[in-house]
């Protein structure tokens, strides 16, 4: 893994008393795509403004490359922002747009129109040049944000949310070419989001955030695959999240059902939350199943089938290739794998319930 090149330490920030950062601790590697995950009002996006330079931190400390840049005016920094307006000069050509930043930095001409080039080349918008902002698309206008922030040359691309602007097919596509870019220059992207499946898609590390406050930090697979807590299990993608006790190591009861899962380590008979992803159920004969229910809702989402089960009480969310029509009787099973076993936040630990082993 690449080296170390950001380390964010214990960054608080309150607005009017509101704490939106509360002593936050992260590191960003070199070359990584790392994405700040979360719903609107969790700190993601102030946390890019202060990396940015656009904001203060009330305490703490950003060091870059080794360098404290805490207190650095933005352009003196070796980051650029991508924000999801673009902030396109509209009075200015698409090579103006470009080279603003380069000017100011008093390079000559020659270098500039190298650096229009090649950026253009690099977003495949060549002969755009002399075009307006006005004439490009949404999805052409980010490409030019893009193509003005890295003839800087950063070490580090900031993004904020920059394909919210656009349509669903446009930002599947735009996913893409951001991956490919940041393979093709090499440096650190950061990108902000509320989309899960875009963080999924695009990331290297996810950080789910949540309330100022950092959830979880890991790979997509094991932000999806391993959620810490509810909280992660819930935002990131469909899941139920069932109360359960856990009857012994490899075994937990939920919904007064004993199904056998991987876990160990969390105690005889203790309360803890099970969380079971809506394709790994398995709809069988109700006579196989671990548990039985019958099917109360069907919607057809293309690649599957999206079932609510009603099975002890409980209405399971089922994603499946095979449609079981509303009325049907199932039996439910689930691989041992396919259950993660999360412990209970204190606050809400309570009695285990009965159960028979």
């Amino acid at each position: 893994m690449s080296n170390k090149l950001i380390d964010i330490v214990n960054i608080s920030k309150a607005f009017d008393e509101n704490v939106v950062l509360d002593e936050l601790n992260l590191y960003i590697r070199e070359n990584e795509f790392l994405t700040l995950l979360g719903p609107s009002g969790c700190g993601k996006t102030t946390l890019l403004r202060i990396l940015g330079g656009f904001e203060t931190p009330d305490s703490g400390k950003i060091i870059f490359d080794g360098q404290d840049i805490t207190n650095l005016a933005p352009n003196k920094r070796q980051l650029n922002t991508v924000f999801q307006k673009y902030a396109l000069f509209t009075h200015m050509t698409i090579a103006e747009n470009i080279a603003f930043g380069l000017k100011i930095k008093g390079k000559s001409q020659n270098y500039i129109n190298d650096k229009i080039r090649y950026a253009l080349k690099l977003v495949n918008l060549e002969g755009f040049e002399n075009r307006t902002p006005a004439s490009l698309s949404g999805g052409q206008q980010q490409r030019i944000a893009i193509a003005r922030a890295i003839v800087n040359e950063p070490k580090v691309l900031l993004l904020d949310e920059p394909l919210g602007a656009l349509d669903l097919k446009l930002r599947q596509d735009m996913q893409y070419e951001l991956i490919r870019l940041k393979n093709e220059l090499g440096i650190t992207f950061i990108y902000v989001t509320h989309d899960q499946e875009e963080a999924l898609t695009m990331s290297d590390t996810i950080v789910v955030m949540n309330q100022g406050y950092i959830q979880q930090v890991g790979t997509p697979e094991d932000i999806y695959n391993e959620p810490k807590n509810a909280f992660v299990a819930d935002f990131i993608g469909d899941s139920n999240i069932l109360s359960a006790t856990m009857v012994h190591d490899r075994l937990v009861n939920i919904l007064g059902a004993n199904f056998p899962c991987v876990d160990e380590g969390f105690g005889q008979k203790k309360p803890v939350d099970a969380v079971i992803r809506p394709e790994d159920i398995d709809l069988v004969k109700p006579e196989d199943g671990i548990i039985r229910g019958v099917v109360t809702h069907v919607i057809f989402k293309g690649v599957h089938y999206e079932m609510e089960v009603m099975a002890n009480n409980y209405e399971w969310l089922v994603h499946s290739t095979d449609m079981f029509p509303v009325g049907a009787e199932v039996g439910l099973r689930v691989d041992p794998f396919d259950i993660q076993i999360m412990k209970k936040p204190e606050s809400e630990d309570e009695e285990a319930v009965p159960i028979e082993e």
